[in-house]
């Protein structure tokens, strides 16, 4: 069947990135969003204005399209499985989510499958965790939100007592990391895995501030990244792009840190700096389309985010002007009006022609000066 209307439950700037490959092949998108004013309304070919979690919307979203996809995890999972029952294409499949939006079962789902990551536990049963230990919120963190460095017992016990249940919540051991990296695997239909190349994310205050691609890693390493993602795209049988975060170690060991059942921040160097997008590789893998090459076009790439920094209704449009004069750069705005300490405005891709880590920093480091205006202080 020729899938000619993919519904996408979320209408943030992933969806909204969604838009330029799916006209490409020929595919409308359908969003279910909450609000008028999310990017991805703007580029729909039709909306159901509702809560992401509202199955009853869902089920409208169905009537409306061929297929369902995710632009983020934040769904009521039970709740959708009676429309999968009743016939609605869910792809990813249900089943693939399933072990994936609650960080705890994925944990355990990573454990089963003897992939490599941090010990943990949950609060009523600590284990041997050592301090400091990281505090997760089990479901709907990201960006930091729902996530603490936790540096000793009693302070532990003082952010426990805060919360209204410890079911909602779980322990991880605290890993210093060399290098923090991200991967885009995609999956076909057929079962076919591909990778895009691995990237080095950097974080500030637990937000993505820019991802550097390829990541300067040895080739072993980048194996056994590629093995993993293979692994657990197959074990799932999941169908489209996931995103897989990983810290790398002082004695260069792989763990694995997070799992998106979505296209992710991480990849959004793909949409300028590789033959096919994550968001094209997305569609393509959904819609029973051959997967595109996920090669570089060029020597490297930097992406950085543009993060809100002040509460303002303002485009900063001079800054964006700035930035685009940046040699190889290209701007990607996502038309939020309103701006609020944190929150993903927009980012850059700057495009080398030969790669070297430390020109590449530099890179980030001259955008990050126009955009961020107490960097000039």
């Amino acid at each position: 069947m020729q899938i000619k209307r993919v519904g996408v439950i979320g209408g943030g700037q992933l969806a909204w990135m969604m838009a330029p490959p799916a006209q490409a092949l020929g595919i409308e998108l359908v969003i279910q969003t909450p609000s008028f004013d999310d990017p991805a309304v703007a580029i729909a070919a039709d909306t159901v204005i509702a809560p992401i979690d509202d199955a009853d919307a869902t089920k409208e979203l169905a009537r409306r399209c061929d297929l369902i996809t995710f632009e983020n995890e934040f769904v009521d999972l039970a709740a959708l499985f009676p429309l999968a029952a009743s016939g609605v294409c869910f792809r990813p499949r249900l089943e693939a989510l399933s072990p994936l939006l609650d960080k705890y079962h994925q944990r355990c789902y990573l454990e089963k499958l003897g992939i490599p990551q941090p010990e943990f536990a949950l609060p009523s049963s600590p284990k041997h965790i050592k301090f400091p230990v990281v505090l997760k919120t089990r479901r709907h963190g990201y960006d930091g939100q729902g996530t603490f460095i936790i540096k000793d017992s009693e302070t532990l016990q003082q952010k426990l007592a805060t919360l209204h249940k410890l079911s909602e919540v779980l322990l991880e051991e605290f890993i210093p990391f060399e290098r923090e990296l991200a991967v885009m695997a995609a999956r076909s239909i057929d079962g076919n895995v591909m990778t895009f190349p691995i990237v080095e994310t950097q974080q500030e205050n637990q937000v993505c501030r820019r991802a550097i691609a390829p990541a300067a890693i040895s080739s072993t390493v980048a194996q056994e990244i590629e093995a993993i993602a293979r692994t657990l795209m197959t074990s799932l049988q999941a169908v489209g792009v996931f995103g897989i975060e990983l810290f790398l170690t002082q004695d260069q060991k792989v763990l694995v840190n997070e799992i998106a059942p979505r296209t992710h921040n991480s990849g959004h160097f793909t949409i300028d700096a590789c033959v096919t997008s994550q968001f094209e590789q997305h569609l393509r893998a959904i819609c029973d389309l051959p997967l595109g090459s996920s090669a570089l076009t060029c020597g490297g790439a930097v992406m950085v985010n543009l993060l809100g920094y002040e509460y303002a209704q303002d485009e900063y449009i001079e800054k964006r002007a700035q930035i685009s004069q940046v040699p190889h750069a290209r701007v990607h705005w996502y038309g939020k009006h309103e701006s609020r300490p944190g929150r993903k405005l927009g980012h850059v891709t700057v495009l080398i022609d030969q790669f070297h880590p430390e020109a590449a920093q530099a890179i980030a480091q001259k955008i990050e000066s126009l955009w961020y205006p107490q960097l000039n202080k």
